[in-house]
């Protein structure tokens, strides 16, 4: 038998290999975190819309734990996204995933960031959202494409994060 065959063979076994390991540590990932709910659809009554982007979804992690991708609940592919900030909460629709809606109670924080699992780019390029989904508190940055300036976004989510609610307007 040619060597070049027995070559070729032993490559393709070992790519073979490595393949079916990546997919079984995906899979095993997903296995642990199947407590992290799924996060809601979008509610009929959001309140007035303040901003719409588009942006890069890049990844979930869980919070102080930045190489801890998330993988379950429609959140573990990087992909094209339309966030919307409600007065209500974030409506954040991932490319091949029902809409996910985070309420304005289980928003923490915004922020910008350079770096997270897979991706680095220049400083304050990424834009953090931290947010509790369940008991589990996790970190979804989003790429808010060139030109466009992600303050304005940054802005309207902190604003949201910060006013008051209408509950404790009424205790005043």
């Amino acid at each position: 038998m040619d060597s070049r065959v027995i070559s070729g063979a032993i490559v393709l076994a070992v790519l073979v290999l490595l393949l079916t390991l990546m997919y079984a540590g995906w899979r095993r990932r997903q296995r642990r975190q199947s407590g992290i709910p799924r996060p809601q659809g979008l509610p009929e009554l959001t309140g007035r819309e303040i901003i719409t982007a588009e942006a890069f979804y890049v990844a979930s992690t869980m919070t102080d734990e930045p190489l801890n991708r998330i993988a379950v609940a429609g959140l573990g592919y990087r992909a094209r996204a339309r966030l919307r900030v409600f007065e209500s909460g974030i409506s954040l629709g991932i490319a091949g995933e029902p809409d996910a809606f985070i309420p304005r109670s289980d928003l923490v924080a915004v922020e910008r960031a350079t770096w997270t699992i897979d991706r680095v780019v220049e400083t304050g390029g990424l834009v953090r959202i931290v947010w509790r989904l369940g008991d589990t508190t996790i970190d979804s940055y989003l790429r808010v494409p060139e030109p466009t300036d992600p303050s304005e976004l940054i802005r309207a989510v902190e604003s949201i994060i910060t006013a008051p609610t209408r509950a404790r307007n009424e205790e005043q």
